[in-house]
């Protein structure tokens, strides 16, 4: 029985050092969702005024360009995926893998070819596991990405786009992340960054009643497309890497959350079993001692005889 005790013991101060350092991380999670929060609010102003200028661009010239032109029959597509660097989060990274694996398969059954870019150490070492091709990937940030990160992002990319599919270029840009809708739910998404879908903003403009304005191209629509496009990709690169960060915090956060009342609950448990195991040790320890006793006292009583 004294053995067992002293296993309860171990497991007991164990999970109470696991409790801990669990906690610990759900706070440090808890306190970096509203950093992330700010900086996604900041964002957004800029990639939408920025969308709603490229979309005037385009719709009030003529100029065909790699940002608004739709390629007749695509062969080529590249996918940008976005997952974390750490585990610990619960399915974030997971959810974002098989959204870009279900987009892959999508593309392929359209008859396209796919480069895959990736963010973060799980998409790297989940392709890498499977020896898959990555054409680029990056590391290190995906906790706290700044504008610098996306601007590294984008420049294979817009290099990509702008090439000829015969000389190894892409006809189409996607991207997979993880949205962040609030601390409770994130949702894994794919959207197209090229060929922006002007009737897309078009009919986003619409519902939210604002009206494209009317710009004088100076020196032609040409020129200011070619300005606008890397300035594009990188918001909407920067902009996903921003959510995802908060995305992840909030399900690292929860994840701890989970893990530390999971450690209690079984604290509790290896409580009661070790209680259970000391009971049955004492009144083990009694019946030796009243044992003993009546052994002792039938001893003398049969030597007084």
């Amino acid at each position: 029985m004294g053995a067992q005790l002293r296993v309860y013991k171990r497991r007991i101060q164990a999970v109470t050092a696991t409790k801990k350092i669990t906690k610990a991380m759900e706070m440090i999670a808890a306190s970096r969702i509203v950093k992330a929060q700010r900086k996604v609010a900041a964002s957004m102003p800029y990639a939408t005024e920025l969308t709603r200028a490229v979309t005037a661009v385009a719709t009030g010239s003529n100029a065909k360009h790699p940002l608004t032109t739709e390629v007749e029959t695509p062969t080529r597509a590249a996918v940008l995926l976005v997952t974390s660097d750490r585990g610990l989060a619960g399915g974030y990274s997971s959810n974002a893998i098989k959204a870009a694996e279900r987009l892959r398969e999508r593309l392929a059954s359209e008859g396209k070819e796919v480069d895959t870019y990736i963010v973060g150490r799980k998409g790297v070492a989940y392709y890498g596991f499977r020896e898959r091709k990555v054409a680029e990937s990056w590391t290190g940030f995906t906790d706290n990405p700044a504008y610098a990160d996306a601007k590294r992002i984008a420049a294979p990319l817009i290099a990509a786009i702008q090439k000829d599919t015969a000389e190894g270029g892409v006809d189409e840009l996607h991207i997979v992340f993880t949205e962040f809708v609030s601390m409770m739910t994130q949702n894994a998404v794919d959207d197209r960054m090229l060929p922006l879908s002007l009737d897309k903003v078009a009919q986003e403009s619409t519902r939210k009643g604002e009206i494209l304005p009317l710009f004088d191209f100076e020196p032609s629509a040409e020129d200011v497309l070619d300005a606008l496009l890397p300035r594009y990709v990188e918001s909407r690169i920067y902009n996903a890497l921003l959510q995802a960060a908060a995305s992840e915090h909030a399900a690292r956060r929860r994840a701890m959350k989970s893990a530390t009342d999971n450690a209690g609950d079984l604290i509790k448990s290896l409580s009661r079993l070790a209680n259970a195991a000391r009971q049955a040790e004492i009144t083990q320890e009694i019946s030796e001692i009243v044992g003993g006793a009546s052994a002792l006292a039938d001893a003398t009583a049969g030597s007084d005889k």
